[in-house]
């Protein structure tokens, strides 16, 4: 069975990195599209790491991970080589409200990221449940070339409509012409 697609809200909701490679530094990388409540704990950190942990003033701890460090977080994302860590913090995430993420190793996962598109408002996730991580990136490099930028300025205008028109069937109906219209423009 695959993996249920939502959009997780997570402002206000901690969450924890563990791990300072390739790996950590790309899974942050994405994270910081959502939100900068992000604590990092690594024996070693990669240099990119400790350049986008001072660019966003993120808290982080050169040491090795230890039980309990989940703690207080939304979400742990372990991006270490080490299968036996990794399972380990899924099994104390299980015993928790904490949802785990560890990278390349999906039974040790409460959830998988997307590959995706963002721009503005708009957020378009592509998974394939692991099966083929290469295609759903390249299915999503295809998209982003089909949606263009001015989505960005037209989902802005929509919202703006939406705070200053009534509700109701006409607007409904309005923004449902509005919104066919400018998605069949990308076809000219």
């Amino acid at each position: 069975m695959g993996y249920f697609p939502a959009f997780l809200k997570l402002d206000n909701k901690k969450i924890l990195i563990v791990g300072g490679g390739v790996i950590a530094h790309e899974k942050l990388l994405h994270l910081l599209d959502f939100t900068t409540d992000i604590v990092i704990v690594a024996k070693e950190l990669s240099d990119a790491m400790l350049q986008t942990i001072a660019e966003y003033e993120l808290h982080y701890e050169k040491r090795a991970y230890k039980e309990g460090d989940i703690e207080g977080f939304f979400v742990v994302v372990v991006a270490v080589d080490a299968i036996a860590l990794q399972k380990s913090i899924y099994e104390e995430c299980q015993k928790s409200p904490t949802l785990c993420n560890a990278v390349d190793a999906t039974a040790y996962c409460d959830f998988i990221f997307p590959s995706y598109i963002k721009k503005g408002d708009l957020t378009v996730a592509v998974s394939t449940s692991g099966a083929s991580p290469a295609v759903a990136k390249h299915l999503r490099r295809y998209l982003q070339e089909m949606i263009p930028d001015t989505i960005i300025s037209f989902l802005e205008e929509m919202k703006g409509l939406r705070k200053i028109l009534p509700k109701g069937k006409e607007r409904m109906k309005m923004f449902d012409e509005k919104a066919k219209k400018y998605i069949e423009s990308w076809r000219r």
